[in-house]
C-alpha cells in the first residue's frame, strides 16, 4: 500500500516530536554546597594574587583563590597541610534540541558579570551534554559531551537529577568561587 507524500511528512513530523504538545520547561536548577574535602599540602603561595596551590592525593594539584578576609592565609607557609572549604554552584537546565559540546570555560564573563563586593568567581565551566544513564540510589549520572567523551559525576544534591532521563540534553554551568576558610590539620 502506498502511502500519499502529506501522510508520510505528518507521520514523520509526529513521530520526531513536532506538532505534538512538548512537556513545559522545565526550570534550571541549581546547588550551592562548600566543598569541604580538598585537604593538601602548601606547594605555592602568590601574597600578591591570594592564589594558593595544593599538592593533594595522586600528586595532584589544585590552585584555589582565597577571600581577603581569611587571616590564616598570611600565616601559611610552603609545606603546611591545610584543609580549604570551596563555595561552588552547579546549574543544570534541559536544553532540547541543542547539540553538545565540550566544557567551555565562561569564566572571564563570569567575573565581569559579578558586582562588586560579591564572592569572586574563580572558575566557570558550561558544557552541553547528552544525559546516558542516572543512578539516582548512588546519586550518580552519566553523559556523554560534545567530543563523545563519556564521563560519570557524583551529584550531591539529588535535587538535580528529578526529572532528568536517558536521552536529555541538558546544560551544565559549574561555578567555583573563592574559598571561604583555610585550616591548618
Amino acid at each position: 500500500m502506498r502511502m500519499p507524500l502529506v501522510m508520510l511528512v505528518v507521520l514523520v513530523v509526529v513521530s520526531r516530536g513536532g506538532l505534538v504538545p512538548q512537556a513545559a520547561a522545565q526550570e534550571p536548577r541549581s546547588t550551592v554546597r562548600e566543598v569541604a574535602n580538598i585537604t593538601g599540602t602548601v606547594e605555592r603561595i602568590d601574597r600578591f594574587t591570594r592564589l594558593l596551590t595544593l599538592r593533594m592525593e595522586q600528586n595532584v594539584t589544585q590552585t584555589v583563590s582565597v577571600a581577603p578576609d581569611i587571616k590564616l592565609f598570611d600565616q601559611l607557609k610552603t609545606g603546611d597541610r591545610v584543609n580549604v572549604r570551596v563555595v561552588e554552584e552547579v546549574i543544570v537546565a534541559l536544553r532540547p534540541g541543542q547539540k553538545p559540546s565540550v566544557p567551555t570555560d565562561t569564566t572571564a564573563a563570569a567575573q565581569a558579570a559579578t558586582p562588586p563586593g560579591d564572592t569572586q568567581v574563580q572558575q566557570q565551566l558550561k558544557a552541553v551534554v547528552t544525559v546516558e544513564r542516572i543512578d539516582p540510589r548512588m546519586q550518580t549520572v552519566i553523559y556523554v559531551t560534545g567530543d563523545n567523551r563519556r564521563v560519570i559525576r557524583q551529584v550531591a544534591d539529588p535535587r538535580l537529577l528529578e526529572g532528568l532521563k536517558p536521552g536529555d540534553v541538558i546544560e551544565i554551568t559549574y561555578t567555583r568561587q573563592r574559598a571561604i576558610e583555610v585550616q591548618r590539620r
